[in-house]
C-alpha cells in the first residue's frame, strides 16, 4: 500500500513542480536570464518562498515522528495541489511567458535534475539497507527526497540556467557572428546607435519617421535593444536595399553598450540622456555615465559624429572629452536648439535653429516640451544626412506618440487617458505631470511609482509624490507597500489626503477613477506600469 501511496504522492508532486517551475522560469525570463538580477529579485520577494519551505520542514518532521505514511502523504499531496493552483498559468500577465528555444533547453536541463532526484528516491526506497534496518518504503527518505524536488525548484531553475550558460554563450556567439557578417556585407549601410537612460526609444521612432521620408530605413523594433534583440533584427529584417540602420542600445551593466557596439559597429551615435536609471545593477551614476559614453568611444574610433543632449548636465560635462560632437537641446549654447515653444493639449509648435542660424517652424501632435528635445536631436541628425529642414516639416507633423509614452487615448464616458505606462524615471515623471497640467479638466494620476533606482528609490519616489500633489486633483496609488514613499511625499506636502486612494491593483484603481464624481472631464495619467516581476 505504501508503494501505491508513494507513486500517487510523486505524481502530484511532479504536477506541482511543473506549475511552480513555469512561474519561476517566467520570472527568470523577465529578469533577462541574468542570474544575479534573478537572485536579487528572489531576495526581494522572499515571502513567496516562505510557505513552501515551512510546509517542507513540517513534512520532514511528521514523516520522522510517525510511520503513518498514508495520512501524512495525503495531507501533503493536498498542500502540493494548492501550490500548483497558486502557480497555475494566468492570462493576467502583461508580458506572457514565451517558450523560446533557450527556455526549452533550460526546461530539458531542469527536468533532468528533477528526474535524478526522483530516481535516487526510488532507488533508495526499493533497496534494503544493511546499515539502517528498513524495508521498502518503511522509511521517510524517499518521500522527503521527492518533496524536496518541489521546494528546491526556485534553486533548480536558475541552476539550470547556469548549467546551460556555456551552451547558450556558444549559440549566441554563432548568431551574433552571423549578424556581424551580414552587416559587413553591406558597406553602403549607414548605422546609427541610440542610447540613454531614457528617451532612446522615442528618439528611435522619431528619427525613423524623419529618415524614412527620403531613405530606406530599418530600426530595431519595440525594446529589441539587447545583443540578441539586435542580432535577431539584423538576421530577420535586414535587406540589401536598406540605407540606414537605427539601432537602439539598452544597458543595465557596465560595458553592455560596448558589447552592442561590437555587433552593430555604428558610424554615428546619439545619447539622449544620463540619469539615475537601473542604479541597482549599475551601482553608481558614474558607471551609468561611462557606460552610455561607450557609444561615443566606439563612434569616435571610426571618425563618426556623436549627437548629445546638451541640456543634460552630466552629458555636457562629459562631452568636452570627445571630438566631432553635436549638441542639441532647448538651452542656449547648443549647436541645434529650439525656441518659441508653444504647448497645448492639442500638440506643440516650436522653431528649430541650426548651427548656421537658419530657422524653421514645426508643428507636432506630440504633447510636452520634453518631446521637443528629442525632436531637435532627430532633426539635427536628419539634416546631417542631407535632408533639408523644410523637407522635415511634414514628417515631423506626421509623428505619432510612441505607444505607452504620453499616448493620448480617448476612451469615452468623459475619460481621456494619457498613457505613460512604460518604465518611468524621475525626468519622465516630471514631464508627464507637466503635460497633465496642460488640460483644463479633472486631473487624476494613477501610478505604482518608480523602480530600479537603487538606494535613491525611496527619495525619488518621495519627491514624485510632492510634485504630484501640485498637479493633480486626485491621486490613485497602486500597491500598498511599493507606494509608501509617494504617499508620504503627498502627505508632507499638505495635500488633502481624502483625495488619495491606495489601490490593490490596476483594476481597482480604474474602478476608483470611474467612481469619482465631477462636473469636468476626467484626464487620467497612467504613469508607469510595473512589469510582472514586481
Amino acid at each position: 500500500m505504501n508503494t501505491v501511496i508513494f507513486v500517487i504522492y510523486a505524481v502530484i508532486t511532479l504536477i506541482s513542480i511543473i506549475f511552480f517551475s513555469l512561474r519561476e522560469f517566467h520570472m527568470l525570463q523577465l529578469n533577462g536570464y541574468k542570474t544575479p538580477e534573478h537572485s536579487w529579485w528572489m531576495k526581494k520577494n522572499y515571502k513567496r518562498y516562505i510557505y513552501p519551505l515551512v510546509l517542507f520542514v513540517l513534512q520532514i518532521a511528521l514523516f520522522q515522528m510517525t510511520y503513518a505514511y498514508i495520512p501524512v502523504s495525503i495531507v501533503f499531496s493536498l498542500f502540493n495541489i494548492i501550490i500548483a493552483f497558486l502557480n497555475k498559468p494566468e492570462k493576467k500577465f502583461k508580458k506572457p511567458f514565451v517558450y523560446t528555444a533557450r527556455v526549452k533547453r533550460m526546461l530539458v536541463t531542469f527536468f533532468i535534475l528533477i528526474a535524478v532526484i526522483f530516481g535516487i528516491s526510488v532507488f533508495l526506497g526499493t533497496q534494503p539497507c544493511k546499515c539502517i534496518d528498513w524495508k521498502p518504503f518503511n522509511k521517510p527518505l524517499p518521500f522527503i527526497l521527492v518533496g524536496s524536488a518541489l521546494y528546491l525548484t526556485p534553486i533548480l531553475v536558475p541552476l539550470s540556467n547556469l548549467i546551460n550558460k556555456p551552451l547558450e554563450k556558444s549559440i549566441q556567439k554563432w548568431y551574433i557572428n552571423d549578424a556581424k557578417k551580414k552587416l559587413e556585407s553591406m558597406p553602403n549601410l549607414h548605422k546609427v546607435g541610440i542610447t540613454g537612460s531614457y528617451g532612446k526609444t522615442s528618439m528611435k521612432f522619431y528619427l525613423n519617421e524623419l529618415l524614412n521620408s527620403q531613405y530606406e530605413t530599418l530600426k530595431t523594433p519595440e525594446s529589441f535593444n539587447t545583443p540578441m534583440g539586435v542580432t535577431i533584427t539584423v538576421r530577420r529584417d535586414m535587406k540589401p536595399t536598406h540605407e540606414y540602420f537605427i539601432c537602439e542600445m539598452g544597458a543595465r551593466r557596465v560595458h553592455e553598450i560596448k558589447e552592442l557596439c561590437g555587433i552593430a559597429n555604428p558610424h554615428d551615435g546619439i545619447i539622449t540622456s544620463v540619469g539615475p536609471q537601473h542604479l541597482e545593477t549599475f551601482g553608481s551614476i558614474e558607471n551609468v555615465i561611462n557606460t552610455k559614453f561607450e557609444l561615443a568611444d566606439s563612434v569616435q574610433a571610426v571618425g563618426g559624429k556623436i549627437y548629445l543632449n546638451g541640456d543634460n548636465e552630466l552629458i555636457r560635462k562629459k562631452a568636452s572629452q570627445y571630438k566631432n560632437t553635436v549638441l542639441y537641446g532647448l538651452q542656449e549654447g547648443n549647436d541645434w536648439r529650439a525656441e518659441n515653444i508653444a504647448v497645448s493639449d492639442r500638440g506643440t509648435e516650436f522653431t528649430v535653429i541650426s548651427p548656421d542660424g537658419k530657422q524653421c517652424r514645426y508643428t507636432t501632435k506630440l504633447l510636452g516640451e520634453h518631446n521637443v528635445l528629442n525632436l531637435v536631436g532627430a532633426i539635427a541628425y536628419a539634416v546631417g544626412t542631407g535632408i533639408t529642414m523644410e523637407k522635415l516639416v511634414l514628417p515631423v507633423k506626421r509623428i505619432s506618440a510612441v505607444p505607452h509614452r504620453l499616448q493620448l487615448l480617448d476612451k469615452g464616458n468623459g475619460i481621456t487617458f494619457i498613457d505613460d505606462a512604460y518604465n518611468s524615471n524621475p525626468s519622465g515623471c516630471r514631464a508627464a505631470l507637466n503635460v497633465l497640467e496642460l488640460f483644463d479638466a479633472c486631473r487624476i494620476l494613477i501610478t505604482p511609482g518608480m523602480v530600479e533606482l537603487g538606494a535613491k528609490q525611496e527619495e525619488l519616489n518621495y519627491e514624485f509624490g510632492q510634485e504630484a500633489s501640485k498637479a493633480c486633483d486626485y491621486i490613485v496609488l497602486v500597491g500598498k507597500n511599493q507606494t509608501v514613499p509617494i504617499y508620504n511625499g503627498i502627505k508632507d506636502s499638505g495635500y488633502n489626503m481624502n483625495q488619495v486612494y491606495v489601490a490593490d491593483n490596476l483594476n481597482d484603481a480604474l474602478a476608483k477613477v470611474q467612481a469619482y464624481r465631477t462636473d469636468r472631464k476626467k484626464i487620467v495619467l497612467l504613469e508607469n506600469d510595473l512589469p510582472d516581476n514586481y
